[in-house]
């Protein structure tokens, strides 16, 4: 299988999410990183480029200067897509200018650093043809697919009631602890609007929509900041309600003390109910009426498990994969739809999906600022 050819954005020294990345791109088996502007800074870039072994005329200081580069390239050499792995304020400018100069586009979640920019990226998409996804590695471990295998398939029967939860503590004390990723995720000029609501609380979302298959059609929310002179929520909860009927809570905290990374999801159907966490990735538990209570368990050679399920899974039962894993099976994934092949279970999230986040975070805050008030989540106004 020839490899797909992909250049990065972002994720240069000192950068959290770039690494994890390029690990699952040399997991995935199928895509191979070429070129980057992995810093503004010329000397981060190259060292980092460098480091990686990649020629260092492909290692630039911005992404302008990449696209042009790499585009002007024989079709053979160039890079396929570009993986954009920088603050959120850069999505917006660099996908679209990189989906205009010919390349498929892979994005660190959000897709944005507001709704009206994630708007912006949806109608380049549509402009020009370009595949866009976006990276929320929750939806693509193992068992998160089961279960949304199992509630398509109708094995809850109507879904009722949902409760998602992400916490983590390490915002819990001053910016200076969190060091660089606190003094980026708490400005507004890079972050967007939202704070821990945009950063983890979107991945909850997502896990709701894509796992139930239903969307949340409007919220009641209530975001602070805990810490005094913060200028973005780093606390927060939400009321939700379902498409089909059910109702649900999200909860999304930065500033729980001791909690590294914990997201939960329990979707409780009419038949039955499923529980997965996170933090225990590879077991999910199902309770079905009036049987005893099951654990289904990842691995390869799980027969009982879906196919799309078995071969997002890289060792046998009982051998624990988790986060690079999942973001391996997004790469693998994505690689796969850019050279034209058949994906049954996209493990990325799509471009519309990437939307809804943002919407999300839109009705969010506005509720929040209104005392509470119920706000529809819509990606278009109204």
């Amino acid at each position: 299988m020839t490899s797909v050819r992909f250049a990065m954005v972002g994720g240069g020294g000192g950068a959290f999410i770039g690494p994890i990345h390029r690990m699952a791109a040399a997991l995935s088996g199928n895509c191979e990183l070429v070129a980057g502007a992995f810093s503004r800074d010329a000397h981060n870039s190259q060292a980092t480029g460098v480091q990686l072994g990649l020629d260092p005329h492909r290692c630039h200081a911005g992404w302008e200067t990449l696209l042009s580069d790499e585009a002007a390239r024989p079709e053979g050499q160039r890079a396929q897509f570009v993986a954009i792995v920088a603050p959120n304020a850069v999505h917006a400018p660099a996908a679209i200018a990189a989906m205009e100069a010919g390349f498929d586009v892979l994005l660190e979640k959000p897709l944005a650093d507001g709704l009206s920019a994630a708007r912006a990226i949806a109608q380049a998409a549509q402009r020009t043809g370009r595949l866009v996804g976006v990276t929320h590695p929750y939806i693509a471990y193992p068992m998160a697919l089961q279960a949304r295998a199992m509630v398509a398939k109708g094995e809850l029967g109507a879904v009722r009631r949902v409760a998602v939860s992400y916490i983590q503590g390490w915002l819990g004390a001053s910016e200076d602890e969190g060091g660089k990723q606190a003094a980026w995720r708490l400005d507004p000029a890079q972050a967007g609007p939202a704070g821990a609501f945009g950063d983890i609380g979107s991945h909850a979302f997502n896990l709701v929509e894509t796992l139930t298959g239903e969307t949340i059609v409007r919220l009641s929310a209530d975001l602070r900041a805990t810490l005094e002179g913060r200028r973005l929520d780093d606390d927060g909860a939400a009321l939700f309600a379902l498409s089909g009927g059910g109702k649900g809570t999200l909860i999304a905290s930065q500033v729980c003390a001791g909690e590294a990374n914990g997201l939960s999801i329990a979707i409780w159907g009419e038949k039955a109910s499923l529980h997965w966490a996170q933090q225990e990735p590879n077991a999910l538990r199902l309770l079905s009426r009036g049987k005893p209570e099951q654990v289904w368990r990842a691995g390869s050679d799980q027969a009982w498990l879906e196919e799309a399920v078995r071969t997002g899974c890289r060792t046998p039962g009982g051998h624990p994969e988790g986060f690079i894993e999942a973001f391996a099976n997004i790469y693998r994934d994505f690689s796969d739809t850019v050279a034209g092949r058949t994906v049954a279970m996209p493990a990325f999230a799509p471009i519309e999906a990437g939307l809804r986040c943002m919407a999300f975070v839109d009705a969010a805050i506005a509720s929040s600022s209104a005392d509470g008030r119920w706000h529809w989540v819509a990606v278009h106004n109204g």
